[in-house]
């Protein structure tokens, strides 16, 4: 009997490590919200770092994160570091193409808690007085990645932020617009 349970133990790990093994190579995650408000004040909030902690759904995570700016103020070269505690880890982004005020894109290192590059983007577009926010998030998936979403969607896991921080941007982006 045990040595049924046994077998049956290993062929599931061995299944599970080989089904891996069939998910992409690649991963996105997208999330998009219509804001009221001109693409122009949307874009301004998103091209400068030390604009962030006013709607990034991270920045809430860790108080006490030690936050580093680097590069100019804002767009093409502008970069943010961060070091926080184990919901936020350690990582780098820094602008690498800016279209103002329609397209954003952000090279990202996480470092910590796991090691990932990928990349976010932001495009915005007219829809008559509001702008359609797309975030976007892609990148490689590793074999590590693979296997961890055997059991974990990184569509829903990261798509939840997404989510949050455009309800954040959409209320400080709607309320720049109203205050005179």
């Amino acid at each position: 009997m045990l040595k049924t349970l046994v077998i049956i133990v290993i062929a599931l790990v061995v299944f599970v490590l080989l089904f891996a093994t069939t998910r992409p190579d690649t991963f996105r995650v997208e999330r998009s919200a219509r804001i009221k408000a001109p693409a122009a004040t949307i874009f301004a909030l998103l091209d400068d770092f030390r604009r962030w902690p006013e709607w990034s759904p991270w920045e809430r995570l860790d108080p006490a994160m030690q936050r580093t700016l680097s590069g100019p103020a804002r767009g093409t070269g502008a970069a943010y570091a961060w070091d926080g505690n184990k919901q936020v880890g350690q990582g780098r982004m820094e602008i690498v193409g800016a279209e103002p005020p329609s397209h954003l894109v952000i090279k990202l290192d996480f470092l910590r808690p796991f090691e990932a590059h990928n990349t976010a983007e932001f495009t915005l577009t007219a829809a008559g007085d509001d702008t359609e926010v797309l975030w976007a998030m892609h990148g490689p998936m590793p074999y590590v990645s693979k296997l961890m979403s055997v059991f974990v969607s990184m569509d829903r896991m990261v798509g939840k932020d997404f989510e949050a921080g455009l309800a954040n941007l959409k209320a400080l982006a709607e309320s720049s617009v109203d205050t005179p």
